[in-house]
């Protein structure tokens, strides 16, 4: 396939991506019951059960293809962006709501596109600059009314722990996309699918040990509330971690870091969008016009990564 064929069909996974992750922010919601702890642990317990389960017939052909080295890359990778990510993303949610909690990792397109100027096959700044400028005016444009709808609801110091978690949530996740597209570039041997699964394998080790003091805390959970945290644990682990990470993985393959944390963006403006239908209200014309900005934003960035376009930039200097 050519290069800009490639570049399409990155950006379709990372597309399918963002719908099937949007939907970790409802999970909270949905299970309003669950500590953040039990929510994390129920997922990748969930999401390594299954991904261990899938990649059983071929172990014996993908196990052999990571040395140590890589499996210390697994390791890191599954905290930063599962286990530590969600945890954070999730008390978030419980404190700063849906809309605030999308609004700060929406930033993540543009922490994950500054870094990835270092690449040398990267556009210049003069024009990737304007897109990732518009996207972080979209984020705080979004932000300013969100946030000030929620914090009429909630006590100030909540909103600010929310904040502060989102925050941590922002910072872990942009290590992880940035982390994770290396490690696809270092072993092209392994499937996007594979390296998804090995992540599953690797993030349910880790929710074993996270289980055991999560249970104990949800001593009092009534027949209803398991049934709830088990629904939302499964639902997530099969959409967003089975199927969105593999499309993910396949975007990382496919497009340059810089482009690669514009993809991101389709994450807030799914979670939005779910955010609505839960709260059952349509956005107001100031979310609308950042959402709308957003799209633009990604396009944008999409054309300055055009081969001819990057050839063009480069010739200039």
């Amino acid at each position: 396939m050519s290069l800009s064929t490639n570049r399409l069909i990155g950006v379709g996974c990372g597309v399918a991506t963002g719908a099937l992750w949007g939907m970790v922010f409802l999970a909270p919601k949905f299970a309003p019951d669950a500590s953040p702890m039990l929510l994390s642990a129920g997922r990748y317990l969930a999401y390594g059960v299954l991904a261990a389960a899938l990649l059983a017939p071929r172990w014996n052909k993908v196990a052999p293809l990571l040395d140590a080295k890589a499996w210390r890359g697994l390791a890191w990778l599954s905290l930063a962006g599962n286990i530590v990510y969600y945890l954070f993303l999730v008390v978030s949610v419980h404190f700063a709501g849906v809309a605030a909690s999308a609004l700060i990792v929406g930033m993540v397109p543009v922490a994950v596109a500054v870094w990835g100027l270092k690449d040398p096959d990267a556009p210049p700044l003069r024009k990737v600059g304007p897109p990732i400028l518009l996207a972080a005016v979209a984020v705080v444009l979004i932000g300013w009314e969100s946030l000030s709808r929620e914090a009429l609801n909630r006590d100030v110091s909540q909103v600010l722990i929310g904040l502060a978690c989102g925050l941590a949530a922002l910072l872990s996740w942009s290590a992880y996309a940035i982390g994770n597209s290396r490690w696809m570039a270092r072993l092209p041997q392994v499937s996007a699918q594979d390296w998804s699964l090995l992540t599953g394998v690797v993030t349910g080790g880790f929710a074993l040990l996270l289980a055991i003091p999560a249970v104990v805390e949800a001593n009092g959970q009534t027949t209803d509330q398991w049934a709830r945290l088990a629904a939302a644990s499964m639902g997530v682990a099969i959409f967003a971690s089975i199927v969105g990470n593999a499309f993910w993985n396949q975007a990382s393959r496919l497009l340059p870091l810089s482009m690669l944390g514009q993809m991101i963006v389709f994450e807030t403006l799914f979670a939005f969008a779910y955010g609505y239908l839960w709260e059952s209200r349509w956005p107001t014309v100031i979310e609308i016009v950042a959402m709308a900005m957003m799209v633009v934003s990604v396009l944008w960035c999409v054309r300055a990564h055009r081969p001819a376009a990057v050839a063009a930039a480069e010739g200039d200097h």
